[in-house]
């Protein structure tokens, strides 16, 4: 059974660990390494009836490399990719992409959360659009101090182990109607 919440995530530092990433002469990803945890939560959540949505800054080639080597492709029910839409996020294409390949409306947005790691892109992409944003602060690349209101996360995941765990509350919430935007 298909769950309510919908899930919007990024790839680099959020599921793949960007320093493990081997790339060709032309910085196309050929191989990567997830985060510990990261697969069993993705396909954890995918097996929970789940709808995910890639919604990352890259190329195609390089995405299909990391996630048909991973064997994840399976989990993503769509995909926004910036290399493919010609902006990377925060450009609400990136998000309104995602929304139009799984026949989603603006009257879908609280329903919808954003996870990523960079304020700047993920978070702030998020907020402009009224989805709620999850950050993932485990990346040692990006500053995770926010410097505006709008690079405020509305939650913050410290460990891709707890993505599943985290995306279940907030289901609930969904569930019983709640607004999870406003009830931090």
């Amino acid at each position: 059974m298909k769950k309510e919440l919908i899930v919007f995530i990024d790839s680099g530092d959020t599921i793949v660990d960007e320093s493990t990433e081997i790339k060709n002469v032309m910085g196309t990803v050929l191989k990567a390494k997830l985060f510990p945890g990261a697969e069993e939560n993705l396909v954890k959540l995918h097996d929970n009836g789940y709808t995910i949505a890639l919604v990352a800054d890259g190329t195609k080639t390089s995405f299909d490399n990391i996630y048909l080597e991973n064997g994840l492709d399976y989990c993503f029910d769509a995909k926004a990719i910036s290399g493919e839409l010609g902006q990377e996020k925060p450009a609400p294409i990136m998000f309104h992409h995602a929304m139009k390949e799984l026949g989603l409306t603006d009257s879908d947005k609280h329903r919808i959360v954003m996870i990523g790691n960079n304020l700047k892109r993920d978070i702030v992409g998020a907020n402009r659009l009224g989805i709620i944003s999850i950050l993932a602060n485990y990346s040692p690349r990006y500053d995770m101090n926010p410097i505006n209101q709008e690079e405020m996360p509305d939650y913050i995941l410290d460990s891709p182990d707890k993505l599943f765990e985290l995306i279940e509350e907030l289901e609930l919430k969904v569930s019983d109607r709640k607004s999870i935007k406003n009830n931090l």
